[in-house]
């Protein structure tokens, strides 16, 4: 009795053995949005009527990890709404993770106890042994983050908000921080909380860590010296190292006087204390402490150029990537210095590397303009806030100019579209990108001219 059935699922497994990756992953969001979809639609999900546009998009929102929301989280989802909507938080980000590392594996891009990525020149296949003690890894870790996580936001909720309620709210927060989300329970985000201590340090500890890469960490608390370190590790603590300064300064530097974020607050302190809060948060999360939409245009601009950089690759956050940013801005520099090739950290990086960062920023660029263009098209509101809204989707951060809620049905599609395309499309095209063909022929070569 039990044979026909092995065979089934043997034959079953052999199908889907045969189907990309990429492809893999993407019809698993698709079907956790769907079930996600179907459950925030049940009465005891919500306090208010919802529409299936509605569910879909707050469904693919927390799939993706982004945290657009088109109506009041706290306010119109019951508890169990709520739970439903952390559990979607949680399987996106951790799923995400998980099968971001069975396709780099699958590609033979070393992903170890090692912590070697995809930076490295050479290509080693890893073991399936060592492919699950990382996933292992990710799990402790993740486990322990979000459970310290809570029980230090707690000590901010519950005296607030009571036991209960305190403590549901912290686990929410934490969970929606560390997998870089962005969703609050709260109507005003964490705009009360702009001046809390607990909150300034525990929610950016969260989405820093959850957004740096769990190849890094790894790396890093894996007791090796740092000299030891990856040309991928290093090249990510580099990145994030002037990122972090630059966005928190150029905030401050930006806003420091508009009465409608910084321009109100009393004091040095209380400014710099917002400005390291909404810096730090601007590439990967979406939490935020102060009104979007007041500020100014430049300051807009500059969070549009950080939320489409994002985090670390095998991570909880979204964008093109910190590394790929970095070894761009690195072939910028050797371009203009006419070196034939390109070092960082006493290790070459090859032509095939840098290839995959030009492809990658192309068609993520091509993205961004082509939803900004659709959206512009259907929609009469202000370019820069279609704009904001669109890199927001895409690199999953969850920010918004307050324009979420402006989006017609065709809108909401789009901006799904995108939000699904920022977290599932850079997979995808690493894997047609890593994809290896010989050249049957071979051709003169030619000159084109360029700039």
């Amino acid at each position: 009795m039990a044979r026909p059935r092995y065979t089934k699922r043997l034959s079953l497994a052999r199908r889907l053995s045969g189907i990309p990756a990429p492809l893999v992953l993407a019809l698993l969001y698709g079907a956790l949005v769907i079930v996600g979809s179907v459950l925030l639609m049940l009465p005891i999900s919500r306090t208010v009527p919802l529409s299936w546009s509605d569910a879909i998009f707050t469904a693919t929102s927390a799939v993706t990890v982004t945290g657009l929301a088109v109506f009041d989280i706290g306010a119109d989802l019951t508890g169990f709404g709520q739970l439903v909507l952390m559990v979607l938080i949680q399987l996106g980000g951790l799923g995400l993770m998980t099968f971001a590392v069975l396709v780099l594996a699958a590609l033979g891009m070393p992903l170890g106890l090692t912590g070697e990525t995809y930076l490295r020149e050479d290509l080693n296949q890893s073991s399936m042994y060592q492919l699950t003690k990382l996933v292992k890894t990710i799990l402790k870790v993740v486990l322990i983050c979000e459970g310290v996580g809570a029980l230090l936001l707690a000590i901010t909720f519950v005296p607030d908000f009571g036991l209960g309620a305190g403590l549901w709210a912290a686990a929410f927060h934490s969970i929606s921080a560390f997998n870089n989300a962005g969703f609050s329970t709260f109507s005003a985000g964490l705009v009360p909380f702009a001046l809390d201590p607990v909150v300034n340090i525990v929610i950016p500890a969260l989405f820093i860590v959850g957004g740096i890469g769990y190849v890094v960490l790894q790396d890093v608390f894996g007791r090796r010296r740092r000299h030891q370190w990856t040309l991928h590790t290093k090249t990510m603590l580099l990145g994030t190292a002037i990122l972090i300064p630059w966005s928190v300064a150029g905030f401050a530097a930006l806003e420091w006087t508009n009465p409608a974020t910084l321009g109100g607050l009393d004091g040095t302190g209380q400014k710099l204390v917002v400005s390291w809060f909404q810096g730090v948060t601007t590439r990967t999360a979406g939490f935020n402490t102060t009104d979007i939409s007041g500020l100014h245009d430049s300051t807009s601009m500059m969070f549009i150029s950080l939320m489409l950089i994002g985090g670390g690759p095998t991570s909880t956050a979204g964008g093109i990537k910190v590394t790929t940013f970095v070894v761009m801005i690195l072939a910028t520099v050797a371009f203009f210095r006419r070196q034939t090739q390109l070092h960082a950290f006493g290790r070459s990086i090859g032509l095939e590397q840098v290839l995959k960062v030009m492809a990658l920023t192309a068609i993520s660029l091509v993205t961004v303009f082509v939803g900004i263009f659709v959206v512009t098209m259907s929609h009469d509101g202000d370019f820069l806030d279609i704009s904001f809204e669109v890199a927001s989707a895409f690199g999953t951060v969850g920010l918004s100019r307050g324009y979420t809620t402006e989006l017609s049905d065709l809108g909401r599609a789009i901006i799904i579209a995108i939000m699904f395309l920022g977290r599932v499309g850079p997979l995808t095209l690493g894997f047609f990108l890593a994809t290896r063909t010989t050249p049957r022929l071979r051709y003169p070569e030619g000159q084109v001219h360029l700039g």
